[in-house]
């Protein structure tokens, strides 16, 4: 489902702060004396705060200014992709000089026969709190440098090591919203008040342990590979750690004082607290301008304040602001000195308790197990049942995430995915089958999906054959044979791929499941569109990539071999940001809450969001603001909620024990709506196409760039005005994040102005509700109290 990246935005900052480790130079962050001593086989670098002993067998140990060994490791591990890992088996320290003359410790690491002619050497120099190590590596061309790692062990901690992103804010030069970029990775020690970190250009936290940490090569000009990273000692974050190591001349970091920055109730205290670094040489006067605007666009805060920031150090300040009633907010903090400056964003929320009553009739799930626990699972689970999740798709003992213990104990719904090869023998097919189903059986699952998205080349049919005799059928048939209590689904297919659909059923597939899943891949598409006729272009830009016309042509054919249970085992809003065939943040909001309505009117037993965070597995918090799949999360990177969680909440609190009455007909055909009865009466989804189904329609088709606007702005041009018939005297509008608005009625009539954005209205009389085109009804509606309390029933299962 993944789009091809987006053309490299143009970026202001000083053209991203321009020295992060360009070809291995560092500002020095202060002249500091370094002593060199080389004593029964050691050598010794010394600078304030820090020391590096280099000996015999490789051992490169750092110490702090104490003289207390903090890190220390001897070895080096490349990777061939001929002959596999190889790691070395000692190494010899020589005292060199570098290009400045200063004194730098080389080390030749010793590798055995198989590496091939691997030859690996390092080069190490302390400055204040600071080394600087580089490894350079040279053998055959079948090198792997995304393989290259480097020992370490962290001696004595007081807490487990963290995997730390360092991020900078930035504004693209061609305009558009503001976005994060990585500056640097950092594997972070403490010990009590004094913290260390290593930090890398890159670093993978998957290929990360206590023992080694990634340090993947970059080619240089004379074909040899070169590793590097940078050991700080400090008292600070990570990110003013690294804007003082580096010698940048300021740095922000935000933070609130509530996890996931959200709050309960209107008019809490909400406090932003920024944290400002200088990493140059003498002390500065730093200007901060605050701001706050919520989701229409109203500015909610304002405030300057003024801070002296000392030489190669940080300092906080903190601003507060009421709580609002309800919603989602943006806040902004910029730092300036001089000619030089920095911002950071973050986003603060408001979200009252709920309490959920639909239990495991309920459709709202998770597509990914929970592999981001910050700052705790338990917070995060917390988070999960405060707006509605009921179901996590995947968890199994030994997998990622949380065990399924940790949902039993919650009284959540857990399921599992597997992935099977289709390119195995008929044995390996039985084995593999007989493994995962015991796996799935062993983790309580609920449902087992057997596999995930093995309908490429998508629209095609092609490997539906393969997929039923190598995975399904094996599982199918095993199940039967052991009695197995769980119900059976597909792999969730890519998009709704009717092709594969047709072989699949023509091939026997239909009556091995008890439930069918996809994934409804959307592009710059509203939720309820539907493409014209059925061939669907499955390019990476095609109309195949639609929501209700896809799950509208499944239940069609569903009419003709039976019904199932639907499953969207990953349904998504994608912001990757300044890309047209994406969603913005504002229209992320809406087409969440959209797609959670459509499928609950369309019958779909269960909807797994994918995923929660703005993240990539193994590179957790890594921002790449190009990468279509770091963006698919309704949380932000930084831990915020993105307004697509308050949307996401808001469905599942309007749904939770909804009943889908119809749809609305409208006069006017570009008006729609959805009728659903719920437990504080009904609730009319209502929205206007008049502004068409495609979003962001004026992007340069030559290219990815779209200028996005900012989440406040109002993209919808037309407003369609109606009047509609009440029941009181007001009706209850509610946005697609959840804010309220009273809107009175008057001779129980009252003014709506719809537009694209789904708005839910309580309190309306649908019969007689009228625009300038006449008037409009919902059909099958019933009106007189006895026939619809038996509708009522009739549609609980109950008699009569």
């Amino acid at each position: 489902m993944a789009s091809p990246r987006p053309q490299q935005p143009s970026l202001t900052r000083r053209g991203f702060l321009g020295a992060t480790l360009v070809g291995g130079v560092l500002l020095m962050v202060e002249p500091s004396p370094v002593s060199a001593a080389a004593t029964a086989g050691d050598i010794v670098l010394s600078a304030a705060g820090i020391s590096v002993v280099g000996s015999v067998g490789g051992r490169l140990a750092i110490r702090d200014g104490a003289g207390t060994i903090r890190s220390q490791g001897s070895r080096f591990q490349v990777k061939d992709r001929i002959t596999g890992i190889h790691t070395s088996t000692g190494g010899l320290p020589s005292l060199v000089e570098g290009a400045d003359g200063s004194p730098m410790i080389r080390m030749d690491y010793t590798f055995g026969p198989a590496a091939g002619g691997v030859a690996v050497h390092a080069l190490v120099s302390v400055s204040t709190d600071r080394a600087h190590i580089e490894w350079h590596v040279s053998g055959p061309e079948t090198l792997v440098p995304e393989g290259f790692l480097f020992s370490r062990a962290i001696l004595s901690p007081t807490e487990p090591d963290d995997y730390v992103a360092v991020t900078e804010w930035v504004r693209d030069g061609g305009g558009g919203i503001p976005f994060e970029v990585t500056s640097g990775v950092a594997h972070v020690s403490t010990w009590a008040t004094l913290h260390g970190m290593f930090l890398l250009q890159r670093s993978r936290q998957a290929w990360t342990n206590s023992t080694w940490i990634h340090a993947p090569g970059v080619l240089q000009n004379d074909g040899t590979y070169r590793s590097e990273a940078d050991f700080f000692f400090s008292a600070t974050r990570p990110s003013a750690t690294a804007t003082i190591g580096r010698g940048r001349d300021l740095g922000i970091e935000l933070w609130t004082n509530r996890d996931f920055n959200i709050w309960q109730a209107g008019g809490e205290p909400m406090e932003v607290t920024a944290l400002v670094a200088n990493g140059g040489a003498s002390d500065r006067v730093v200007n901060l301008r605050w701001w706050v605007r919520d989701f229409d666009g109203a500015q909610l805060a304002t405030d300057v304040a003024q801070i002296t920031v000392p030489a190669r150090a940080a300092r906080e300040h903190t601003f507060s602001l009421p709580a609002p009633p309800a919603g989602i907010c943006v806040s902004e903090v910029t730092a300036s000195s001089g000619g030089d400056e920095a911002f950071a964003r973050t986003n603060l929320a408001v979200l009252e308790p709920h309490t959920y009553e639909a239990g495991a009739s309920s459709m709202f799930g998770m597509a990914n197990y929970p592999w981001l626990q910050r700052p705790s699972a338990d917070a995060l689970l917390d988070l999960w049942q405060a707006v509605g999740v009921s179901v996590v798709r995947i968890s199994y003992a030994g997998g990622p995430g949380l065990p399924p213990s940790a949902f039993d104990e919650r009284g959540m719904r857990h399921n599992i995915e597997l992935q099977p090869s289709l390119q195995v023998t008929d044995e390996q097919a039985a084995a593999w089958a007989a493994s995962s189903l015991a796996t799935a059986l062993d983790a309580g699952a609920g449902y087992f999906e057997v596999g995930n998205e093995l309908n490429r080349p998508f629209n095609t049919g092609l490997a539906a054959q393969a997929y039923i005799d190598k995975a399904l059928r094996p599982v199918a048939d095993r199940a039967a044979a052991i009695g197995a209590p769980i119900k059976i689904m597909n792999n969730g297919l890519a998009g709704m791929d009717k092709p594969w659909l047709e072989n699949f059923y023509a091939g026997g597939g239909w009556d091995l499941i008890d439930a069918f899943a996809y994934h409804p891949g959307r592009g710059n598409f509203t939720p309820d569109y539907v493409p014209d006729g059925d061939d669907w272009d499955a390019g990476s830009t095609g109309t195949y990539w639609n929501f209700l016309g896809g799950l509208r042509q499944l239940k069609a054919l569903m009419a003709e071999y039976g019904e199932k249970e639907i499953w969207l085992t990953e349904a998504y809003a994608c912001t990757r940001p300044n890309a047209w065939w994406n969603d913005t943040y504002r229209h992320a909001a809406e087409n969440v809450f959209l797609t959670l309505a459509l499928a609950k009117a369309e019958g779909v037993r269960g909807v797994c969001w994918y995923q929660f965070h703005d993240s990539v597995l193994g590179n957790p918090q890594v921002a790449d603001p190009g990468n279509v799949e770091y963006h698919f999360g309704l949380m932000n990177r930084d831990l915020s909620a993105k307004p697509s969680l308050l949307a996401y909440a808001n469905a599942a609190r309007l749904l939770d024990r909804a009943d889908f009455i119809g749809w609305l007909t409208f006069a006017d055909p570009k008006t729609k709506g959805l009728l659903f009865d719920t437990p504080d009466g009904e609730a009319a989804v209502l929205w206007n196409r008049a502004d068409g189904y495609l979003l962001n329609p004026d992007h340069d088709p030559s290219g990815w760039y779209f200028p996005a606007p900012e989440v406040w702005v109002d993209p919808w041009p037309t407003k369609t005005e109606i009047t509609a018939v009440t029941k009181a005297d007001s009706v209850r509008q509610v946005d697609s994040i959840g804010q309220v608005t009273e809107l009175p009625a008057t001779g129980r009539t009252v003014s709506l102005v719809l537009d694209g954005a789904p708005r839910v209205f309580y309190g309306l009389a649908l019969v007689g509700a009228r625009d300038d085109a006449g008037t409009w009804v919902a059909p099958g509606v019933l009106r007189v109290p006895e026939e619809r309390a038996r509708w009522r029933r009739q549609l609980r299962g109950q008699p009569g």
